[in-house]
């Protein structure tokens, strides 16, 4: 309660610092959205904090700085809810034996809906996630798809698995949060009813699980459980994220400030949804900087949301 810090107030930043760095504090979980919570998080773990982290952003755009910056392997602990269960999965398995992760996605709300034109869906429709309630930014990407995308970077960097190894699968029923496949062929998956509670509450109690964190799943009353392969046509964000984190150098950064912008921009009304991935991918084939400090990632995010910005109202589709 010593930092109230407001997002309008212009020394946000400096406040946001001294409250993540407090000689009192001893955990941070990073929920600020966006490409807004990689300094916060950056300073918690360069002061030797732990960090609770649900902002998928921060690894996508600086994956290489924020993890030489955790240092110990548990200063990160993952609060998203597939890569919680993937974390979960890992415990006391050694890094050799990893064959591959696949994470599992809802499918939003067009996947069940093959005779949707994406390019002409509103934003309503957008909005009506048929699992989890999430904030509008975050919806719109599950649409998308490019949620998925930039989770397969951030499993990338937790975890030290190679792009090529993780896979998305359309998992309608979310009660499957991830799996991890092993060498031996057998895999390890994470269930429950999805609540984000659990993910929460493993960030900041770990090693140890709190009692009573949501009822019990009764698996008899599950019923079936389905995975199906994602279609990279109909959802081209993923196979643009993966390229994007292979090239790296900023090019991550790029796609996620450009998406951010574009996803602002179909809020607003301002483009139609099936400009979004367009906008994003314009953006990553006019780059050609190279960014490897934050200074750099930094004018990489200026980069991808001024060639959106720039852009906006003049395309439709």
């Amino acid at each position: 309660a010593r930092h109230l810090v407001r997002s309008a107030d212009p020394d946000w930043m400096a406040r946001m610092v001294a409250m993540v760095t407090d000689p009192d504090c001893d955990i941070v979980l990073v929920a600020i959205s966006g490409a807004r919570a990689l300094e916060p998080t950056l300073a918690a773990l360069g002061a030797g904090k732990k960090v609770a982290l649900a902002t998928k952003e921060v690894l996508v755009m600086a994956g290489d700085l924020v993890m030489a910056a955790a240092g110990a392997p548990d200063s990160i602990r993952p609060v998203d809810s597939e890569h919680s269960a993937i974390w979960q999965c890992l415990w006391g398995e050694p890094a050799g034996a990893i064959q591959g992760l696949v994470l599992t996605a809802s499918g939003g709300p067009f996947w069940s809906r093959p005779e949707l034109d994406l390019g002409a869906v509103t934003v309503e429709q957008a909005l009506n996630h048929p699992r989890w309630s999430m904030g509008r930014k975050l919806t719109v990407d599950s649409a998308t798809m490019m949620n998925k995308g930039l989770e397969l970077i951030e499993a990338h960097h937790l975890f030290g698995v190679g792009l090529d190894a993780i896979r998305i699968a359309v998992h309608p029923q979310s009660v499957i949060h991830s799996l991890v496949q092993f060498v031996d062929g057998s895999a390890k998956a994470q269930l429950g009813h999805p609540d984000m509670r659990v993910p929460i509450a493993l960030g900041l109690s770990y090693p140890e699980r709190l009692p009573g964190v949501v009822p019990a799943t009764s698996f008899p009353d599950v019923g079936a459980l389905e995975l199906h392969p994602l279609d990279p046509v109909r959802y081209p964000a993923v196979g643009m994220a993966r390229e994007a984190a292979r090239a790296g150098c900023g090019y991550p950064a790029v796609l996620n400030a450009a998406n951010e912008e574009a996803v602002a921009g179909f809020l607003a009304g301002g483009i139609r949804f099936g400009a979004i991935v367009g906008l994003v991918e314009g953006a990553l084939a006019g780059f050609t900087g190279a960014a490897t400090t934050l200074e750099q990632i930094r004018a990489a995010d200026q980069f991808g949301r001024e060639y959106v910005s720039a852009r906006m109202g003049k395309v439709s589709t």
